[in-house]
């Protein structure tokens, strides 16, 4: 390849990588927001369930933390998919999803890379590592609030 052929390839991604940033990131955050809403409704639903299931893995204060878990579960997914407060509502996510790891997912081990991939929370905890890293994009409530903000200061 030529320089020439090079430039122009660099140009059409630098023209086109905020289009598939605001594009990716809306996807993921609809999609993990809705499976966070979902899981955390579920979790709601079936309380007394899910309460049962808390005590077997030895959590303390169960019902407790069922409710805790199913709320932000069902907010966090929620505010995901407005995109509003998306990198503070990761936080909570995200650690949610390492207690997740470490008491109903160890059983099924790290002995390999894949064993940590293939278990249930690992897709919700890269999108919501992607949130905190990268913001929700320009297509969220953040966004709309932020031009605002900025337009008021002017």
């Amino acid at each position: 390849m030529n320089t020439n052929c090079i430039d122009k390839i660099a140009c059409i991604h630098g023209r086109l990588n905020p289009c598939l940033q605001f594009a990716v990131l809306l996807f993921l955050r609809i999609t993990i927001g809705w499976r966070f809403y979902l899981s955390g409704s579920g979790k709601l639903r079936n309380f007394d369930s899910t309460t049962e299931f808390f005590t077997g893995l030895h959590i303390p204060a169960p019902a407790f933390h069922a409710g805790l878990v199913g709320y932000t579960e069902m907010i966090g997914g929620v505010l995901l998919i407005a995109g509003l407060g998306t990198r503070l509502v990761s936080v909570p996510l995200i650690i949610s999803m390492i207690v997740a790891y470490l008491t109903a997912h160890r059983s099924e081990g790290f002995a390999s890379l894949y064993d940590f991939t293939d278990q249930a929370p690992f897709m919700f905890l890269c999108v919501t590592l992607v949130t905190l890293a990268f913001g929700p994009g320009k297509i969220s409530l953040d966004a709309v609030i932020a031009r605002w903000w900025h337009s008021r200061k002017l």
